[in-house]
């Protein structure tokens, strides 16, 4: 009899230790939101054509959460040095979770001088709906940084409805 309830005892605690890992499953997986290819080319496409409405060429990036490039693209006419700095600036607002005209303060500080492709200054609008933070766009180009910004942001307003609904 012992033998029996050693071997049941046994037999249970094994079978909890190997389904374990299965019912921790759930805890050790990040689940990353991220827009689609087509979501991201729409914000690019819808910044482009805001500042486009003003008549100024502008370079736009879009980053995912992580800072990693998802869509970049240069107007036709756009100085060829806006590109490099729509990255920057987006890469930046989604590091600190700000738009760029938030973090002109941070350009005082010591940030700038480390050399981390960072740009702390207008022209990038974070990309989040309902609690969530998705990436951020950064544009380039206009004669001020705030221009720069009032286009990104009518590139995430052109999708945010569509962000808000999921």
């Amino acid at each position: 009899m012992l033998k029996k309830t050693l071997k049941a005892a046994l037999l249970s605690v094994g079978l909890v230790s190997v389904a374990a890992p299965v019912a921790y499953a759930d805890s050790l997986v990040v689940e990353v939101p991220r827009l689609t290819l087509e979501v991201n080319n729409k914000i690019a496409m819808e910044t482009i054509k805001a500042c486009e409405a003003k008549g100024i060429p502008v370079s736009v990036t879009v980053v995912d959460r992580n800072g990693i490039i998802m869509v970049k693209m240069r107007d036709s006419m756009a100085p060829p040095v806006s590109l490099p700095i729509s990255q920057k600036k987006a890469y930046t607002a989604v590091m600190f979770n700000a738009n760029g005209s938030q973090l002109t303060r941070q350009a005082e500080g010591a940030l700038p001088t480390l050399g981390e492709g960072l740009a702390f200054m207008a022209g990038s609008v974070t990309i989040s709906a309902g609690g969530r933070l998705f990436g951020a766009v950064g544009v380039s180009g206009a004669p001020d940084g705030m221009v720069d910004e009032e286009c990104a942001a009518a590139g995430v307003e052109a999708v945010q409805m569509d962000l808000e609904m999921m």
